[in-house]
């Protein structure tokens, strides 16, 4: 069990038990898939293990508007759910401008495309390997609509 989900079972935000507890690679293809599923935008997923000690990963991805950023949040949410997960910290939910979700091990961000182009985390957090080739359950960059700034 990583750093990030010792802290979560003790937290109970998922179960202590290794079954029913998804590890983090496999919590990142529940966010990628339910985020496909809604249609976002660009999706990454960065592996911060090397080069952070607050989670393993960060799924980025956005939508086209307020309300699809929403709907991508909500999916998210109810895919995990479905897995014993909750988020740790929830930001940004009524607004659909930018929504986080911090699962401990996974952190989402689901942006709009204005402040994906304002924040940039990919180009910030560029020391992280791009996953989203081997993570994103088509297994390869998830790319609906105009290509991320980075």
């Amino acid at each position: 069990m990583t750093q990030a989900q010792t802290l979560q079972a003790r937290l109970g935000a998922i179960s202590p038990s290794p079954e029913g507890t998804p590890d983090s690679e496999e919590r990142v293809r529940a966010v990628a898939a339910a985020a496909i599923d809604r249609k976002a935008q660009n999706l990454r997923v960065l592996e911060l293990t090397d080069v952070s000690d607050f989670t393993d990963y960060f799924v980025i991805c956005n939508g086209a508007n307020a309300r699809q950023v929403s709907a991508i949040a909500e999916a998210v949410q109810r895919r995990l759910r479905s897995c014993g997960a909750r988020p740790l910290h929830l930001e940004g939910s009524g607004r659909g401008q930018w929504v986080l979700l911090d699962y401990g091990d996974v952190i989402v961000h689901v942006f709009d495309p204005e402040r994906r182009e304002l924040y940039r985390l990919e180009r910030l957090w560029s020391d992280a390997p791009d996953r989203t080739a081997e993570l994103a359950s088509d297994g390869g960059p998830v790319s609906h609509g105009a290509p991320a700034a980075t």
